[in-house]
Order: C-alpha cells, then sequence, then structure tokens
C-alpha cells in the first residue's frame, strides 16, 4: 500500500462524541449502545493510540481491508463489558491463519458501537479505518452487508469473546450459513462477540461498500450538538440534513422485549402526542427498529431507517434503552442507493425479516 499518511484524519475526543450521537442516529436503535463504545475510544485516545479515519478515495486497489464488528445482542454488550482487545486478537488470528499484514480495518455497521470497534481494534494496530462500511445504518445479520450482498466471501473469518476464546470459521457454503454458525457460537460465548471477515481488496472495497459513512455520522453527530447548543431543534437539523421526516411523536405505552436466538426482538406501542395525538403508532424490533406503522398501516420499513430520538433533547434511543412512558420522536431517513437494488433487497428487504407480504417503498414515497 502507497503512503497514505499524509491523508489521514486522526480523530480527538471531540470527534468521538460526535460520532457517538451520529453513529446512534444512523444505528436505527441496533449495533450495540454508542455511549460504551465512545467510553472506550476515549480511553483508547488517552492511552496514546491514534483513532485514524482514511478517505475511501486515497483506499489503494490492492490493499488488503479486514472487515470487522460486533456480534451478538445490544442488550448484552450494554450490560456485559467487553475485555477490549477481542477485536485485535480477532485481526492477528485472521493474519496469522492467512499469512497476510492487513492494510486497514473496514466497518461492517455504522450504526451505534460497531463504529467505534474498528477505530479501536485499529488503533491497537497502528492502522486506519477506511472512512465507509458495509450498510449505513445497522442491520440485525452478517449476510446483510453490502460486502456479502455483491460478492464477498467472508471466511475464513475468526470470532474473539472477552474470555480470551478464538474461533474461525473455515468455510460456510454461503455468507447465511456464516451468519447461522456465527450466530450459535456467539450465543454460547454468552451473547456479544467481535468478528473478523476474510480481507478483501481496496478495489472492492471502494465499490462496493457504502462511502463516506464516518463522515456521514460525524458531521451528523456535529449537527446535533450544535442545535442543541444554540438552542435550535436538533430533530429538523437531522431531517435537513440526511433528506428525512419527523414522522411521529409519542409516549412508549407499551413494550415487549426479549432475548432469542442471539437477537433483541420485540414491539414498542406508542400512543400520539401533539399533531399526532388519537393515533398509534408500533415499531417492529430485532436488534434495530425495523417497520414503523401509524394506525396499523405501514409508513417505513428496511432498508429505509427508523429512527428513535428522546423527543426532548433529539438524542438517539437504542433498543436496549427504551423504557415505558418514554417520549419518543419517530423519524425516517433515507437508505443508500445501494441497498435499494433488486439484488439488495432480497438480503435487507422487509421479506428477508419474515414479512413477505410487506412490499418495501422507499420512505419519500411511503411516508
Amino acid at each position: 500500500m502507497s503512503d497514505f499518511k499524509d491523508k489521514l484524519w486522526h480523530l480527538t475526543e471531540e470527534d468521538i462524541d460526535a460520532l457517538e450521537i451520529g453513529s446512534g442516529i444512523l444505528g436505527t436503535g441496533g449495533g450495540g449502545n454508542p455511549y460504551i463504545g465512545k467510553l472506550r475510544a476515549r480511553q483508547s485516545l488517552r492511552e496514546g493510540y491514534r483513532l485514524s479515519i482514511l478517505p475511501i478515495e486515497a483506499l489503494d486497489d490492492e490493499a488488503r481491508v479486514v472487515p470487522l464488528g460486533g456480534i451478538g445482542a445490544p442488550l448484552v454488550s450494554f450490560e456485559r463489558l467487553k475485555e477490549g482487545r477481542e477485536g485485535l486478537r480477532c485481526l492477528r488470528a485472521l493474519e496469522d491463519r492467512l499469512g497476510f499484514k492487513a492494510d486497514a480495518v473496514g466497518c461492517e455497521e455504522i450504526g451505534g458501537q460497531n463504529s467505534m470497534e474498528p477505530l479501536i481494534t485499529a488503533g491497537y494496530a497502528d492502522l486506519p479505518v477506511v472512512d465507509g462500511d458495509g450498510m449505513g445504518r445497522a442491520f440485525p445479520e452478517m449476510q446483510m452487508t453490502t460486502y456479502a450482498i455483491y460478492g464477498h466471501r467472508s471466511t475464513p473469518s475468526v470470532m474473539c469473546d472477552p474470555h480470551g476464546n478464538a474461533v474461525c470459521f473455515e468455510h460456510a457454503i454461503s455468507e447465511k450459513w456464516h451468519e447461522t454458525m456465527a450466530r450459535a457460537c456467539v450465543i454460547s460465548q454468552g451473547g456479544a462477540s467481535v468478528l473478523a471477515s476474510a480481507p478483501m481488496s481496496g478495489a472492492f472495497f471502494k465499490r462496493h461498500a457504502i462511502p463516506h459513512s464516518y463522515t456521514q455520522a460525524i458531521g451528523l453527530g456535529r449537527a446535533v450538538m450544535t442545535a442543541r447548543a444554540q438552542h435550535d431543534d436538533p430533530i429538523a437539523a437531522i431531517c435537513e440534513r440526511e433528506g428525512g421526516r419527523h414522522i411521529f411523536s409519542g409516549k412508549i405505552s407499551d413494550l415487549k422485549r426479549h432475548f432469542a436466538r442471539g437477537f433483541n426482538v420485540g414491539i414498542a406501542s406508542i400512543e400520539g402526542l401533539d399533531n399526532c395525538r388519537g393515533s398509534l403508532g408500533e415499531i417492529t424490533i430485532q436488534n434495530e427498529f425495523l417497520i414503523f406503522r401509524r394506525d396499523g398501516e405501514m409508513q417505513v420499513c428496511v432498508p429505509d431507517l427508523v429512527v428513535v430520538l428522546d423527543l426532548d433533547t433529539g438524542l438517539p434511543l437504542t433498543t436496549e434503552v427504551l423504557r415505558y412512558g418514554q417520549r419518543i420522536a419517530v423519524l425516517a431517513l433515507p437508505c443508500h442507493e445501494l441497498l435499494r437494488s433488486a439484488q439488495a433487497l432480497e438480503v435487507v428487504g422487509p421479506a428477508a425479516f419474515g414479512y413477505p407480504d410487506l412490499a418495501y417503498r422507499p420512505m419519500t414515497e411511503a411516508v
């Protein structure tokens, strides 16, 4: 890989603060709690490690990029702290198994704590993270990345847990089978681990990653921070920046949520407030917020983003911190075009989550 050090963006603690907010918004409730990730990233900076982002345009075609992220249920990662170097152990074990040295780390999903995990791992390894990811949001399953959708084979891969265990998945006959085997393994490891997938070329990453997602998340967080500091409306700032819509305001009136098959699953019922008074909202959850219905009619569904914010502060809420009586705002944000192709919708459309009768319509048409 050619010299790229003059192109790196070395993140500050203020950047990490902004990333916490932006990744929480893009995480659509999942990806792991970003506050926990922020604390870990901040500690890495204070220990002298550099968390660096490489512009996707500066990535060499021949570079070897290792995608990396957390796997498991967000609730577990919120309640059980990581040991801290699971990602580094994954990276080193994968390098040893395949006999190569990584040039950069790739982000599996920009949402939530999974935006921080690659940065922390790359900091320990003195590598950059490329400014892009495989989802532009968060999804609950590993085959739901643009990397996998457009042809990357993610095995051999390595999964590590906080106890020091490392498991290598030598070969999976499909990306769905990789997810199935990894999900069974992460349950046995306690419900939350880190996984590094087989390296991809820089050329592949530049063609098939969601570009500039770190820049997007940090910019989005800064917009919210600026709006709050100036006593402006952060919800309006988010919508204006992302081309989104504030589609519902309400109070959580019922919450059914449990841990099953390695996921947080459930339904949040919302009693309308303000101009939504008299209406009932409902959000379907599988690690992330998948579908929003108003009075029984679907308004937004995957792969577009259903975002839940605290109605009073405009800050994002993840699935594991939802509580009865919370006042929330529901936003709809458009997904990246790479997720709207027929090929992608087979993997990340509503049918892939068990809703074959629910047809995806872009949020600009559905809302």
